[in-house]
């Protein structure tokens, strides 16, 4: 173990993890393998090296330990490798994280030298989806490569070491003014004005992206000072350079994310998510396959070609694998990162085994094998799983390598015992010749030991290894919620190294996946007057959605929309969800319905003043249809009555007839002074008052009146106003 583990009395830490192996060692600490004895898991345990720890800089490793502690625990997502714990022991700081069962992405781009386009935006969208969440919780990552890339043993994305994350708002490279991150990944700002963005993580994103399609960086110098130069003064060449033959829209995606400009990246990590879930459905089948293909044998690692009699075997030499900078890159990984100790044991062992499947391949001299058994070996080859799966396939399995071997020593068996027409009759009828192997897929991780199971790979490639082995299959499609578009949900048979065979129609069969059903939000939800808008609920269940839930607590009564009918629909973030829509169908939509008019009770309005009444009945949304009449009793303006009783039950939109009060009617009594005694009395009656008269009544003229002006022609009782004249 390293001086960390040394470190450590016993191989207990904390009373709780017992340390298994060393998996990987590093500039900053040490990962390794150990057992939660607490909770019975597999953890991955990173502990500080001791120089630093004791070093004149420990507290800005410590702080680095604890940051990336934090930070990811400040994040839940499927594709961000979870720290479970933190401590410190003997001095030394040590981070729990989850054990990852599977390799880094700089291991597979070492193998695979370039990707499929589906293949590529799968593990870009898997890294953008964890993002985006770390987006949200206000980190930024500032560190994305390949080697913080984990690939688990179902091929999916886990993004590891948060040491360099910080909160957005606090985000500047270093406190010191060190340069961190990787100088090929490194976002222009980050290099030019100190600062890391959510902008820059999606820059290293591409770069990544870019490689993984051309084979290489964009930008190559020996020199880190030349290398950073270029991102800060020079345009990302077009991904069309070095791969002429890609979709114009992968090319703008990637163009997009690598763009020099923060201002001209997407947002954050969610938006580029979005834009590429956009672009999914605007790529054919030939845009998905195309991969960039190597420039020669030397640009992958062994691959095992079935030969015929009378041919060479060719087993083209891996390249070496360059050393990760950072131990997390290996941390709980099954095969070990490049760079590790034990990945020198095992590209040693690789480069035995190929030496040994050479030798079997043909004789020493170099010539074509062309006895009968060395005929029977060559056939053997086209049955094992190296030697049928795609000429593309890197680094060949151990495993496979034993199962060729197993394979050559039965024929070389058999040609011996039975001669070597009896042994090619048992091998053609009842021996390998008779069935196929299922071979192996390249993207499925499989531990030493066990079955390795065919679900879980990517179907585009594992047809094209069925088909370069002439093995037939059938496939089937269904959609499934949990496995990914385009992977084998399952298969008959199920594992590798299974018989199909020869002599009775055997067949492959597979289900591939659809990905997750997608369900339509009916156009017409939102129209009141039909169908979908009045039986919202069922409308959108029959439209294939799962997961509706209906917000009872925030139903609003609504002047304008009936009751029952939507007012809105949202997704499980809270952003608002339009008719016409398409979602996952298992996607949780929550919808809020109208309660229609609501009830409102009809307030005492009797006397009120008119403008008092009005208020009065807007405030509950009930309108006053007003009409007026004189009011013996009533000031005028004030409420005489209403239609509905006070505390009668009422509605939104509801109308009430008002009868406001004119006050006491009122007449002008014009100067009858000099009038005639009849003429007088009929003009008053005329207007409405009682007359009486007094005085001599000799010339029968008016000598004065009690009343004149404007005058009430009745008083509070309803009486008539009497006016006398005075007659002489």
């Amino acid at each position: 173990m390293s001086e960390a583990a040394n470190a450590i009395e016993t191989p207990m830490i904390e009373g709780r993890y017992r340390i298994i192996r060393k998996i990987a060692d590093g500039g900053m600490a040490s990962v390794y393998e150990a057992m939660d004895e607490r909770l019975e898991r597999t953890v991955a345990i990173k502990i500080m090296h001791t120089q630093l720890a004791q070093g004149p800089h420990r507290a800005q490793f410590v702080e680095r330990f604890r940051r990336e502690a934090k930070s990811a625990a400040a994040i839940a997502n499927p594709h961000i490798v979870q720290v479970y714990d933190t401590g410190e022991v003997n001095g030394l700081d040590y981070l729990v994280m989850e054990f990852v069962h599977g390799v880094n992405l700089r291991r597979e781009m070492n193998e695979e030298g370039t990707f499929t386009v589906r293949e590529t935006l799968r593990i870009v969208g898997e890294t953008l989806d964890g993002l985006a969440s770390a987006h949200r919780a206000g980190v930024v990552h500032r560190d994305i490569k390949p080697e913080n890339i984990l690939l688990n043993d179902r091929g999916h994305v886990q993004i590891t070491d948060f040491g360099l994350a910080k909160a957005a708002s606090q985000a500047t490279l270093s406190s010191t003014g060190m340069l961190l991150g990787t100088a090929a990944y490194l976002a222009p700002e980050m290099i030019e004005d100190n600062q890391a963005t959510p902008q820059g993580d999606l820059y290293s994103v591409g770069i990544m992206a870019w490689e993984m399609l051309a084979g290489t960086v964009p930008f190559t110098s020996d020199n880190p000072v030349t290398l950073v130069f270029k991102h800060v003064h020079e345009d990302v060449p077009p991904i069309t350079v070095p791969c002429p033959g890609i979709d114009p829209k992968v090319a703008a995606f990637v163009a997009h994310l690598t763009a020099r400009a923060v201002e001209d990246r997407p947002a954050d990590a969610g938006v580029a998510a979005d834009e590429l879930r956009a672009l999914g459905p605007k790529l054919d089948m030939a845009a998905w396959t195309y991969r960039k293909m190597p420039q020669s044998a030397e640009d992958h690692d062994t691959v095992a070609v079935p030969v015929a009699a009378g041919e060479a075997a060719a087993v083209a030499p891996a390249p070496p694998l360059p050393p990760s900078d950072d131990a997390h890159a290996g941390a709980g990984k099954t095969a070990p990162s490049s760079g590790d100790a034990e990945s020198a044991t095992a590209r040693t062992g690789s480069a035995s085994s190929d030496a040994a499947t050479t030798a079997f391949d043909r004789p020493a001299d170099g010539t074509a094998p062309t006895t009968a058994i060395g005929t029977a070996a060559t056939q053997a080859l086209s049955v094992t799983p190296d030697a049928i799966d795609s000429p593309l396939k890197v680094g060949a399995k151990r495993k496979s390598r034993k199962t060729l071997v197993a394979v050559l020593a039965a024929v070389l068996a058999v040609a011996v015992l039975g001669g070597a027409g009896g042994g090619y009759a048992w091998w053609y009828y009842r021996g390998p010749g008779s069935y196929w192997l299922v071979p192996q897929p390249t993207d499925v991780a499989c531990e030493e030991g066990q079955e390795c199971r065919i679900a879980g790979t990517n179907w585009v490639k594992y047809r094209k290894t069925l088909e370069s082995a002439g093995i037939p299959y059938q496939a089937t499609e269904r959609y499934d919620d949990k496995v990914a578009k385009g992977d084998v949900i399952e298969a008959k048979p199920a594992v590798a190294g299974a018989h199909v065979s020869k002599r009775t129609g055997g067949t492959v069969s597979v289900v591939v996946s659809k990905g997750v059903k997608q369900a339509t939000v009916p156009a017409g939800i939102f129209n009141a007057n039909s169908t979908d808008g009045t039986n919202v609920l069922d409308a959108l269940k029959k439209a294939g959605f799962t997961n509706v839930a209906h917000d009872e607590a925030n139903d609003q009564y609504d002047m304008s929309v009936p009751a029952g009918a939507l007012l809105s629909i949202t997704d499980e973030s809270g952003a608002a969800v339009q008719s016409g829509a398409t979602m996952n169908h298992n996607a949780k939509i929550t919808v809020v319905l109208s309660k229609g008019l609501m009830p409102v009770t009809m307030p005492d309005v009797v006397g009120m003043t008119k403008d008092a009444m009005t208020a009065a009945l807007d405030e509950i949304h009930v309108t006053a249809n007003v009409t007026e009449k004189y009011d013996d009793k009533i000031p005028s303006g004030s409420v005489i009555s209403a239609s509905e009783q006070a505390g009668a039950e009422l509605y939104w939109g509801d109308s009430v007839d008002v009868v406001v009060s004119k006050g006491p009617e009122m007449a002008k009594i014009p100067n009858l002074v000099g009038k005639t005694k009849s003429a007088a009395t009929k003009t008053l009656q005329e207007l409405g008052f009682e007359v009486k008269t007094s005085g001599l009544d000799i010339l029968g003229l008016v000598q004065q009146q009690s009343a004149s002006g404007e005058t009430r022609l009745r008083d509070e009782d309803g009486n008539k106003t009497v006016v006398t004249l005075t007659i002489v």
